[in-house]
């Protein structure tokens, strides 16, 4: 399968998905988030804030309970910059936030987080194989940031779906995952 197969087939069928699908996917990755074995070890987390329009796996619940319980981890957000890059922040609430002219919510103000300091990145993505390749969007904004970020960072995706097929066109850039979170269980590559 190639990525471009992957993006339409993966986004059709997430689309495809009711509210009452989702809304059920969405409380099992949550469940399965807070009893991951490396919770413990991270103190500083990178956290997509989800596009609802693309009916992705939602954050904000686990944003939500991160801050009440579990004071030990920082969360940091991202905001799309010119050029095709991400810049971070540390997140502070929701004030923080606007939605940008892709609809995304991102931060308009805070504390700047520097990549190599962050222990572990909730990634966005549309499809995966069992290798740990992932399918975004296409503009290579998460693999770019990925690729700043310690060897030892913890790169986890959240789906909604078991892996596809084998990627046929991985490129040098591309930037493996090393876990993927689905409602089931947690991949590791």
């Amino acid at each position: 399968m190639t990525k471009t197969e992957a993006r339409q087939v993966y986004l059709e069928r997430r689309l495809a998905l009711s509210d009452a699908q989702r809304a059920v996917l969405n409380e099992r990755l949550y469940h399965l988030f807070f009893v991951l074995p490396f919770l413990n070890t991270i103190k500083t987390l990178h956290v997509y804030l989800p596009l609802e329009e693309k009916a992705e796996p939602d954050t904000w619940q686990i944003i939500d309970k991160l801050r009440r319980e579990h004071g030990h981890i920082r969360l940091v957000v991202p905001k799309v910059t010119t050029g095709g890059y991400l810049d971070h922040y540390f997140f502070e609430g929701l004030h923080q936030l606007q939605k940008n002219k892709w609809n995304i919510w991102e931060p308009v103000q805070g504390v700047p987080a520097m990549p190599e300091k962050i222990d572990a990145v909730l990634v966005p993505l549309l499809a995966y194989d069992e290798r740990g390749h992932r399918v975004g969007y296409g503009k290579g904004f998460y693999d770019r940031f990925l690729a700043q970020c310690r060897p030892d960072c913890l790169k986890v995706g959240l789906s909604f779906f078991e892996p596809c097929p084998l990627l046929r066109d991985v490129e040098a850039t591309d930037v493996r995952l090393t876990h993927v979170l689905t409602p089931a269980r947690l991949l590791a590559f």
